[in-house]
């Protein structure tokens, strides 16, 4: 151990803290100590600490990989670069293989001594090598100089704040809010940008002050205490024609080593099991690779809108794992919700993060702290109905007089499918807005920013108002986009900014990460490899999306892991009740108790008025839609129905993300047209 660094043991880290402190400081002990505590159960088993001279990180332990050997901050053979990180780096035996051929050596066989010697031999490049779920700190003892970098996708979360010269950084908000410098105030920006965008940009936080280092971003932060970003990595979908027996070959090889060097632990690792695709498809990979002794867990509602508990047995059953199915009722998602929060550290905008935070309680006690799990196909391959709005949007477009086009819509509408007559209506009312601006670059996701938007209405104005300072959030995102995105197709667009946004924003922020370590369990997803998601970016956009059929190259290329009937079932997105939750018979005392109106006022981040206009709604019981469901989620208003609230479908209701989707006939004719020679086949190949 060199002197003046006090270097404290723990294992596989899974929350970082620091601080570079300003000139002539140095972090205290005490601080780093009690940031550390706030992410606890990140890493519940111990607490690592480096000390050299301005720079002071701790971390939270969770032990995963080399139990005995792993103790973090590890360095290379000098001593010079010190490395710390949260996640795994998942290939890294072959990175140390690589590393040894160059001749250096090893002491543990932990990954995070991997990240120290490929930073020692191939500084911020060595990021490109790396196929991980990672926020990784490098201290380079001689220049002096900190490294900060995220994974491609964020997966893994980092913060970063500037208080009084001291550079902060750490997994979660909370951590950094423990500096005697911070504001410990809401920011108004973030607010307004996860009521619009479901997520803050990184350039904001629900905090004032606190931002994140970008997904594929690193920094560097020397003695001057600048901090210099770059970005590392972006995806770049281009197609390329390629004959498709062999991109299915191809793709089918990457999804089972992505799922084969995931399952590296020296603990057990499970698998979510949702019923759909895409953890079914992981499931069955990694069942074979572990030769069938996979624990697989399953979500149940009992609300059958929302259960998909018959098709995760079937699925179970024709797999061959055992299945822990986890059941959740209105009681239950109302009781875990304000954990939900606190951990998510955001506005929630639907309930549905609690029953999550529910199953990986689950895992933890099943004795597991790894599972992995089916996000980021529907963004990678267009699994989402908000991609085949677009493309019915679009072919509309083309001819906006049409009234057949627009019934399309039937199709991913599961509402209105078998009521035609309604949905003449409601189809061009809704779909129709804006739907000539076909080159605004966020035409795909303009009217799921402005339903969502909607929310803004429970905002206090002052409150609202202070949030102008700032260019509103849809014009920060365009900023950010890359220089080449108008040169994609309006596919690749859309699947482009539902990554940039709601995956990689809310997804696995308030569903993925947050609500697993909640919990103390690491999520790893296979579909996140960026060799899968390349080569994803890849594939010519009729074996993304053919005609409105979604994820036709994942579904033929796990033909050989999950039969047709599994392979060919329409998706259900993963929703939660809300309105019984906050509104129904079940609802808790909390809920009233915070929109009191006079703890509104006092709170002064929402609209008293605004807030009791929507409770009223609620307790009358009737026209409730889902945009007001999210409006309630998002200020947890309280009401006591005799019955349950059923959803109207009014054009200006409709739900900002999509719905399941149901199969119709390909006829698209009125049930009462005048005249059969008004009515002809459209197929989805013609859109």
């Amino acid at each position: 151990m060199q002197q003046g660094k006090t270097r404290y043991s723990v294992k596989d880290m899974c929350g970082l803290a620091g601080i570079y402190a300003g000139p002539d400081r140095r972090p205290a002990k005490s601080l780093l100590l009690a940031m550390a505590g706030e992410l606890r159960h990140r890493g519940p088993n111990g607490t690592g600490l480096l000390l050299d001279g301005r720079i002071g990180i701790a971390g939270a332990r969770l032990a995963i990989v080399d139990l005995e050997g792993g103790d973090q901050p590890l360095s290379d053979e000098r001593g010079r670069f010190w490395a710390l990180q949260n996640g795994e780096i998942y290939n890294y035996l072959e990175l140390r293989n690589e590393l040894r051929d160059l001749g250096h050596r090893f002491a543990t066989a932990s990954d995070t001594e991997v990240i120290a010697h490929a930073y020692e031999e191939w500084g911020p490049g060595c990021l490109a090598r790396f196929n991980g779920d990672f926020a990784l700190a490098v201290w380079d003892r001689e220049r002096r100089e900190l490294f900060l970098a995220r994974d491609r996708f964020g997966v893994r979360p980092l913060f970063l704040a500037d208080y009084d010269g001291d550079v902060c950084f750490a997994s979660e908000g909370k951590a950094l809010l423990r500096h005697p410098a911070a504001a410990r105030e809401i920011d108004a920006v973030g607010i307004v940008d996860v009521f619009t965008l479901w997520s803050s940009l990184p350039d904001h936080s629900a905090f004032k002050g606190i931002r994140e280092l970008p997904p594929a971003h690193y920094a560097v932060i020397g003695a001057d205490g600048v901090v210099r970003e770059t970005r590392w990595w972006n995806i770049d979908f281009v197609a390329e024609q390629r004959p498709q027996a062999d991109v299915l070959e191809e793709l089918e090889a990457l999804l089972v080593d992505a799922t084969r060097i995931r399952l590296r632990a020296d603990i057990p690792v499970g698998a979510y099991l949702s019923g759909g695709l895409d953890s079914s498809a992981v499931a069955a990979i990694a069942s074979k690779e572990l030769d069938g002794k996979l624990f697989a867990f399953g979500l149940g509602f009992d609300d059958a809108q929302f259960d998909e508990s018959g098709s995760q047995e079937k699925i179970a059953r024709q797999l061959g794992v055992d299945l822990h199915r986890t059941v959740v009722d209105s009681g239950a998602i109302a009781e875990l919700l304000p954990r939900a929060v606190e951990l998510g550290e955001a506005p929630l905008l639907r309930t549905a993060p609690a029953p999550l935070l529910r199953l990986s309680a689950a895992v933890r006690q099943a004795g597991l702290h790894v599972v992995l799990t089916g996000e980021g196909a529907d963004e990678l391959f267009a699994g989402y109905d908000i991609f085949r709005e677009d493309k019915v949007r679009r072919f509309w477009a083309r001819e906006p007089s049409s009234h057949l086009r627009p019934l399309l819509f039937q199709r991913l509408n599961r509402f209105l499918a078998e009521d035609t007559t309604r949905a003449r209506g409601f189809f061009p009312a809704f779909y129709g807005r804006g739907l000539l601006d076909v080159e605004d670059p966020l035409y795909s996701h303009r009217l799921r920013f402005a339903n969502s938007a909607r929310c803004l209405r429970l905002l206090n104005p002052a409150f609202l108002a202070s949030a102008a300072t700032e260019t509103e959030a849809t014009e920060r995102l365009l900023r950010g986009l890359p220089s080449h995105f108008g040169e994609m197709s309006p596919l690749s667009k859309a699947q482009y900014l539902e990554i940039a946004t709601f995956m990689e924003g809310y997804l696995l922020h308030a569903q993925g990460d947050r609500m697993l370590m909640g919990n103390s369990v690491e999520g790893r997803f296979p579909y996140l490899d960026h060799r899968v998601a390349e080569l994803a970016a890849r594939l010519p956009e009729r074996l993304r999306l053919r005609g409105l059929q979604e994820k036709y190259a994942l579904r033929a290329a796990t033909s050989r892991y999950l039969s047709p009937e599994i392979r060919g079932r329409p998706k259900q997105p993963y929703r939660a009740p809300i309105g019984e939750v906050l509104a129904g018979t079940a609802a808790p005392d909390y809920v009233r108790e915070l929109l009191e109106p006079g703890q509104i006022e006092r709170a002064g981040l929402l609209d008293s008025a605004a807030v009791a206009r929507l409770v009223r709604k609620f307790e009358a019981g009737n026209g409730v839609s889902e945009t007001d469901e999210i409006a309630a989620s998002s200020s947890t208003a309280k009401s006591s129905p005799r019955t349950r609230p059923k959803p109207s479908l009014r054009p200006s209701d409709a739900t900002a993300r999509p719905t399941a989707s149901t199969r119709q006939p390909d006829r698209l004719c009125p049930s009462r047209a005048p005249s059969r020679r008004r009515c002809r086949r459209i197929r989805p190949t013609d859109v």
